[in-house]
């Protein structure tokens, strides 16, 4: 894998809009910020149109939904299909709750996100599979995790970043899987959210190839990661969350290219 986008995001310091999860909207911002990135976010509905215009990616999180929210990211959502720019969607526990399913659907009559990044619970509702949800958590259920990317990714026609102990980015055909990361993403909230933000800013900088964009925001949030609970002595997630921070600042793409541990999956015709 050629780790390149890391510098591009630096060095272009793209900005991207952010409607996020109230109990996580710092940690989203802090390491977009961190990794080179210019997070904006935004409740205005009356915004949405010049937010997008300066922007050059929005992310979608509906881990905390009000109303003046969800008209915010109706308005933001329906401006960037206008202006085409890419999408990410961080669709958080919507395989547990009928109302965040009714949203979901709801959005996705707008547009199609360009980027869909999920647990395996919250894809598995985008590719039609049952699977036992339990609230935020990914649950578990009797499908091949990559079968589910693969199957949301097709019917929707978007990229898909299905997290878990392995990471699976798949647009249907190409399938890649990351295997670093640490089970302190699992105890800390946020994790899943800080990557969707990740992804924001890597697809800002690379919008023509989504699934280049996911590869590469989700081996650089792994091997910090990764890096960051090796180096503890005690990994606990009240500590972890600033070093990861911290390493994010620092991370150069030599160390996640030598770090990386990423297989692709043979396509079958």
């Amino acid at each position: 894998m050629v780790v390149s986008l890391l510098e591009k995001v630096r060095e272009l310091n793209p900005i991207v809009a952010n409607v996020a999860n109230g109990v996580t909207i710092d940690q989203v911002a802090n390491a977009q910020n961190a990794i080179g990135a210019s997070p904006i976010m935004s409740n205005a509905p009356e915004e949405a149109e010049g937010i997008v215009t300066i922007a050059q990616a929005i992310t979608i999180n509906i881990g905390s939904l009000w109303t003046p929210q969800i008209q915010e990211m109706m308005a933001l959502m329906t401006a960037a299909y206008q202006q085409q720019k890419p999408v990410v969607l961080d669709p958080v526990a919507v395989g547990s709750l009928a109302y965040r399913q009714q949203i979901i659907d709801q959005l996705l009559t707008l547009g199609t996100p360009t980027l869909i990044r999920g647990n395996a619970g919250e894809i598995a509702y985008f590719a039609g599979i049952d699977w036992q949800v339990n609230g935020i958590d990914a649950g578990h259920g009797n499908s091949d995790p990559v079968i589910i990317a693969k199957a949301a990714a097709n019917r929707l026609h978007t990229t898909i970043l299905l997290t878990g102990p392995t990471d699976i980015i798949t647009d249907g055909q190409r399938v890649t899987l990351i295997s670093n990361g640490t089970s302190i993403f699992q105890t800390h909230v946020g994790s899943g959210d800080m990557l969707s933000g990740l992804c924001g800013a890597f697809v800002a900088v690379h919008p023509a190839d989504p699934y280049q964009a996911a590869i590469e925001a989700a081996a650089t949030f792994a091997v910090a990661g990764e890096l960051v609970a090796t180096a503890m002595e005690t990994p606990l997630p009240g500590t972890f969350y600033p070093q990861l921070i911290d390493y994010l600042f620092h991370i150069t793409p030599a160390k996640v290219a030598n770090t990386v541990q990423l297989s692709e999956v043979p396509t079958h015709e």
